[in-house]
This record gives C-alpha cells, sequence and structure tokens, in this order.
C-alpha cells in the first residue's frame, strides 16, 4: 500500500488534506508530522529561510522517509527553498511542494491569475514559483489566519472572499488560494466571484497519486 507523510507547519493544513487523500485517493495510508513552531519562528526571527531552518527541514524529511513513506507532501507554501533541499537529500522518493501542483496547473490555463495568502511571507517565496510566463495579482486576506486560529471559520472565509472579489475587478479571471488552510474558503470564493478557483489541495492529491500510479 502506498504510505504517503504530510508534514505540516500549521494545524488548519492537517484537515483538509485528510479530507482531500479520503475522497480522492483514500487507498493511500497517510501518515501527519506537525511542527506548528515552524511558521511562528520563520515570522518572529526575521532571519528569513537560514540555515538552521533547512536543517529543520531535512530533519523531518528524514523521518519521513526512515518511517517507509514514498511520496512526502508538505503543506505549508512559505518554506519552497526548504522543500527544494530536502527534495535533493532524497530523490528516490517524490518530496512535492503544496503549491508545486497547483502552479502547474495554473500555468496550463489562460487568463491573468489572483493569487490569494493570509499568511504575508507565501506572498514573498510563492511567486517566483510562476515563472514569468503569467500575469499573477497577489492579495493578503489580513485577519483571516487570525480569525481561522480563533476558530472563526466562517470570518476567514469571508475575509478570502473579499480579496477574491476584488482581484476579479483588477481583472482576474481565475483565482488561487495559496495555502492548504485556505481550501475551505473555495466554495466562498467561487459564489463571490463566479470565477474558477484552484486550491492547493485538490492540485497536489491529483499530482501525487499521478507520480505514484
Amino acid at each position: 500500500m502506498t504510505r504517503i507523510a504530510f508534514i505540516h507547519a500549521l494545524t488548519h493544513s492537517v484537515v483538509p488534506i485528510n479530507e482531500a487523500f479520503a475522497r480522492d485517493w483514500p487507498e493511500a495510508t497517510r501518515m501527519n508530522l506537525m511542527d506548528d513552531s515552524l511558521s511562528a519562528d520563520l515570522a518572529r526571527s526575521g532571519r528569513g529561510l537560514d540555515e538552521a531552518m533547512h536543517q529543520r527541514f531535512l530533519a523531518l524529511g528524514g523521518y519521513a522517509v526512515s518511517t517507509g513513506a514514498q511520496g512526502i507532501l508538505f503543506t505549508c507554501s512559505a518554506f519552497g527553498p526548504c522543500i527544494d533541499g530536502v527534495a535533493a537529500r532524497y530523490p528516490q522518493v517524490p518530496v512535492m511542494k503544496p503549491n508545486e501542483a497547483m502552479v502547474a496547473e495554473a500555468l496550463a490555463g489562460q487568463g491573468k491569475l489572483g493569487l490569494i495568502a493570509t499568511f504575508a511571507a507565501t506572498l514573498v517565496s510563492m511567486p517566483p514559483e510562476f515563472g514569468s510566463g503569467i500575469d499573477v495579482e497577489l492579495a493578503l486576506a489580513e485577519g483571516a489566519l487570525d480569525a481561522l486560529n480563533a476558530g472563526d471559520g466562517a470570518t476567514h472565509d469571508r475575509l478570502v472572499a473579499a480579496q477574491a472579489q476584488a482581484l476579479r475587478d483588477q481583472g482576474c479571471s481565475r483565482i488561487a488560494l495559496a495555502q492548504f488552510s485556505m481550501a475551505r474558503a473555495r466554495a466562498a470564493c467561487e459564489a463571490a466571484t463566479g470565477l474558477p478557483v484552484l486550491t492547493t489541495v485538490d492540485s497536489a492529491v491529483a499530482a501525487m497519486r499521478k507520480r505514484l500510479s
């Protein structure tokens, strides 16, 4: 049976990806590794993705491999270079960034893309992954992550959907939700804008299954 390790930096990422796998790839065996200090330490340190952070990711990846994981999916989008380091260390295992499958899907589409995040660092690390072949407009849903942390999912979804509307009004013809924790707002964004909405969660499940099939 295929064993997939999810490595989380935010507790809110756990439910969306497990629900998506249960729905779209129930045969896969799932394991969840959580270090909820990663995002807090990144935001607090002011040092960016330094060597210490890279070593932490290598340790997490190494543990996942040691358990027999045949694929590793990181679920926080602010740590791209650290995830690249894990992929280079373990070339025998598909190691996926949370957003790479959605980026590929976005690049295959047409029209201006609106990218929304609730964690500011994501809007620094993620846009370069799109390259220069796509027009991307960025938006931060301020307060949404705080609302989710406080257990107020409805406010989170409303704030994200408001940014989706603003992006539509700026000429975006499709919306992308940058973080796994935001997948819950997909329906709200679709209802608010009438636009197609990509999520990292749904794209990642399909891509990992394809790699390991």
